[in-house]
């Protein structure tokens, strides 16, 4: 079972109060769906138990059983035909293909309306509205969980339920609650080489197993044919030892970085949360946060 992980609001109540328009219809909101909405403890909890039902929704056992069936359904009028007990009978050979068709998007309908039922919850619903009122007032979080709009876990896409947009208004310049005191450090050096490496490599074991495949077709292309040139292939071997000690290498590097940069990340989340003015997140960093 998914368990809920701490969640930082993409805005907090330090955020909303900062223009006391905002924060009068972002309590009004909160009346409607009741939830507060400036109670950081409370957002996150509620983002955390959504998080996981969200997530038990789209992996449920409907979501699987349709993807088996329809994976099968496809595949069956491929392979049906060539087993010895369906040869000559074509109806054994392709009918079984229909049902399951039928199975795979019953189950898969039924696992995106419950995706959709949970996305669509009043509670989260209300979150997204009062995100899109901060953003007509000109305050925008630092990252919004792809989830929460029903995006692809890449953070691409529209999103089933995205953050409704308003027209912009004017911010006062006086606010209702206390001045931010979140401050962010410099992004330390570790942070930059993370982003740097972030998007390289992911080859490394693909195409070392390929080396071995050829080091290892070549010298029974040699003994099958005779012809001694094959067993020069053997030499791709120590070549494929080589890339993926590289690969291991930067994966090391990686995970050495990770710690530090997902923490500057949250940190630049729970600042903006706070009402502090931060900069943007990179998209090495947004997808950190993604998984």
């Amino acid at each position: 079972m998914t368990e809920a992980r701490t969640v930082i609001p993409p805005l907090g109540g330090a955020a909303f109060a900062a223009d006391s328009r905002l924060l009068e219809r972002v309590r009004a909101v909160g009346e409607r769906t009741g939830v507060d909405y400036t109670d950081d403890a409370a957002v996150s909890d509620l983002l955390g138990r959504h998080r996981v039902a969200v997530n038990r929704a789209t992996h449920g056992p409907a979501g699987w059983i349709g993807g088996l069936a329809l994976a099968a359904g496809a595949i069956w009028p491929f392979v049906g035909h060539a087993a010895p007990a369906t040869a000559g009978r074509p109806l054994l050979a392709y009918a079984p293909a229909g049902p399951l068709l039928v199975l795979a998007a019953a189950c898969l309908t039924l696992a995106r309306l419950r995706w959709k039922r949970a996305l669509m919850h009043k509670e989260l619903a209300g979150y997204r509205e009062a995100l899109g009122l901060a953003r007509a007032y000109g305050i925008e979080p630092a990252y919004v969980p792809p989830w929460l709009e029903g995006r692809r876990e890449d953070g691409g896409g529209k999103g089933a339920a995205p953050i409704p947009r308003y027209a912009p208004v004017e911010r006062a310049d006086e606010g209702t609650g206390t001045p931010p005191s979140a401050t962010l450090p410099p992004k330390p050096a570790a942070v930059s080489e993370y982003e740097r490496v972030a998007d390289q490599g992911g080859w490394h074991d693909e195409v070392g197993w390929l080396l071995v495949f050829a080091g290892g077709i070549g010298p029974a292309v040699a003994v099958s044919s005779g012809e001694p040139l094959g067993l020069a292939a053997l030499a791709l071997v120590p070549l494929a030892v080589v890339v993926w000690v590289a690969g291991h290498r930067q994966g090391s590097r990686k995970a050495d970085l990770r710690p530090e940069a997902e923490a500057y990340a949250r940190a630049v989340v729970a600042a903006r949360a706070a009402g502090a003015e931060t900069p943007d997140l990179s998209p090495q960093l947004r997808a950190l946060l993604d998984n």
